[in-house]
């Protein structure tokens, strides 16, 4: 209204030289935001991506549970080890007698069966921590239990929602979970994303590297043996079934000082503890060849830092198998060729 009032005010005569100054005012011409104002133009929107692998999706990346992570068995006795094929990651971790256990990430979707699962280390505090995850596991050492809970670690065991017992198996490997009722558990009515669990980019962003087709990642009793073929990294000696193998894009190998975890098992052995805080020596295998780098975490739950001599160094989006292994002093080593 009080617009109206002054226009109506003016003489005529600059009435009128008004209403010609704004014929002539270029309407052509973009109209440019006031001072202050800022342009409505929409951003462009950013794909969504998995925690897990980095992978772009046109899903909901922000679901109600947690990362989940199993404990699975790693030996003979194991086979078949069900359900690995559908983790998103996977960190394989040292334990007494120089054998391994594995730690299967699971978040873009929980299978109803995995197992054998087996109980946890205080070394899985390192490993899960970084994402918030919660660990489905059969149980653990009282000292161990109560470092989980001192580091805030949710865990789910034997007696939980989920768990049974596998006929045609004898026991310990035969306990199995339903990860999807784990996750149901574990639900806090917030939909949220996890961290990015590693440095994510794409093949690309990867230094030049030596020819690497084949790996043996010693842990003392055992080696995990893989080979370069069609596209992925094959376990060439897996406990799972043929068609539920984890087949990696890509090997991430770090190694880790080896602690006492301050207890014996059962049977009198060394439990050793993989400190994953700290750094050392990387090698991230990827389409048949090896770039040779560093890690870091400042704290067990910090996240995982990758770099080579020009600086940080992306893991190619894709499914990831990272080999926890032990340095030399400790028993362990790492060997590749062609």
């Amino acid at each position: 209204m009080r617009t109206s009032i002054l226009r109506s005010a003016l003489p005529a005569s600059l009435l009128a030289l008004s209403l010609v100054l704004t014929g002539c005012g270029g309407g052509d011409e973009e109209k440019k935001p006031a001072s202050g104002e800022t342009s409505s133009a929409p951003e462009p929107e950013v794909p969504a991506t998995w925690p897990l692998t980095g992978e772009e999706t046109d899903t909901e990346v922000e679901l109600d549970h947690p990362v989940v992570v199993a404990k699975i068995d790693n030996s003979k006795s194991s086979a078949p080890q069900v359900g690995l094929g559908k983790a998103d990651m996977v960190v394989e971790e040292l334990v007494e007698g120089g054998i391994t256990r594995l730690a299967a990430f699971y978040y873009s979707r929980l299978p109803k069966e995995i197992g054998p699962v087996r109980s946890m280390r205080a070394s899985d505090i390192g490993i899960v921590t970084p994402v918030d995850a919660v660990i489905a596991a059969s149980g653990a050492a009282a000292p161990t239990i109560g470092r989980l809970d001192e580091a805030g670690v949710k865990f789910f065991t034997e007696g939980g929602p989920g768990y049974f017992r596998k006929q045609g198996r004898y026991a310990p490997y035969n306990l199995f979970t339903s990860l999807a009722a784990v996750g149901k558990a574990a639900e806090d009515g917030k939909n949220e994303r996890p961290a990015d669990y590693l440095p994510w980019g794409t093949p690309q962003d990867l230094p030049e590297g030596a020819v690497a087709t084949t790996i043996a990642a010693d842990f003392g009793r055992h080696t995990t043996n893989w080979q370069f073929k069609n596209g992925t990294y094959v376990n060439t000696n897996s406990f799972a079934a043929e068609g539920d193998r984890f087949k990696p894009d890509t090997v991430l190998v770090l190694r880790v000082d080896v602690v006492d975890a301050g207890y014996r098992d059962p049977a009198g052995n060394f439990v050793p503890e993989s400190r994953f805080r700290g750094g050392g020596q990387a090698q991230l295998f990827h389409n048949g060849t090896v770039v040779e780098g560093e890690w870091s975490k400042k704290k067990l739950s910090s996240p995982l830092k990758l770099t080579t001599a020009e600086g940080t160094l992306k893991v190619p989006a894709g499914k990831v198998w990272i080999e926890l292994v032990p340095v030399d002093s400790a028993g362990g080593s790492v060997t590749f060729g062609k």
